[in-house]
């Protein structure tokens, strides 16, 4: 009868030490690991291109081909107190971004003038892709408000215009006014796509564009896909003379759909 208590007996506290080293497994399982700090990313979902693609840019866009000319400041540049002045921007321009296929339509373009016989140079240069800033590569017109005018031959969508004037000193030209139109009179479907004239004094309408220092980089204009066949720019002498200069004035877009 003893010897049966006794197996008996061994049993139930073998059960209970085997019972006793489940218990403690699973406690060790079930033991939370180390709490991290939430990540500023937390509760987003973040989308990884895969290893081995480059990742593209949206729409079917690239840089327009632009070459620059050479910087051509003389001296000193003035202290140009001019009334709404853009500060320099102090670092190479950004690339300017255009559908694929735009080019500079207005290359080798019969241009106009409002002053027919320019003091220096011919209304041609203005579209021959000379942007040096030295002597014979640039037109003069009279003073007072001058324009120029450049067909472009057929109605394009017209993504940027750059325009050089005299940059061979650091000088702002005053009431910059440039439009695109579908007539050669600027009757239809006028839209004007820049003006820093912020007096009025050029009869176009008050500008709220900023005035800007004359560089070898030019004035590059978002003009926004505009359509139109001709392209006019106005201006009102400078800060160095009553005078109107231009050395080139490149108009990128594309044939109209």
């Amino acid at each position: 009868m003893r010897k049966g208590l006794n197996s008996s007996l061994k049993i139930c506290v073998l059960a209970m030490v085997l019972a006793s080293l489940c218990f403690v497994c699973s406690c060790k399982k079930s033991e939370p690991g180390p709490t991290k700090a939430p990540t500023k990313d937390a509760g987003k979902e973040v989308v990884k291109a895969p290893a081995n693609e480059a990742v593209k840019p949206a729409g079917d866009m690239e840089p327009i081909e632009l070459e620059l000319p050479k910087p051509m400041f003389v001296g000193t540049p003035q202290d140009t107190k001019v009334d709404n002045l853009e500060k320099p921007l102090g670092r190479p321009r950004a690339p300017f971004l255009a559908p694929k296929g735009t080019k500079n339509v207005a290359d080798g373009k019969p241009v106009s003038s409002s002053d027919e016989e320019p003091i220096i140079g011919e209304i041609e240069m203005i579209t021959d892709g000379d942007k040096e800033a030295a002597d014979g590569s640039y037109v003069e017109l009279g003073p007072f408000v001058q324009h120029v005018t450049i067909d472009l031959g057929t109605v394009n969508s017209i993504y940027a215009i750059v325009v050089w004037h005299y940059h061979k000193q650091a000088r702002v030209y005053y009431d910059v006014v440039v439009q695109v139109a579908d007539d050669a009179d600027f009757i239809t479907n006028v839209q004007t796509i820049f003006n820093n004239d912020i007096d009025n004094s050029a009869g176009l309408g008050v500008g709220k564009d900023q005035h800007y220092t004359e560089t070898n980089e030019g004035k590059l204009i978002d003009a926004k896909g505009v359509k139109g066949r001709y392209v006019r720019l106005y201006s009102n002498g400078n800060t160095s003379n009553d005078l109107n200069h231009y050395i080139e004035v490149a108009v990128y877009g594309k044939p109209a759909q």
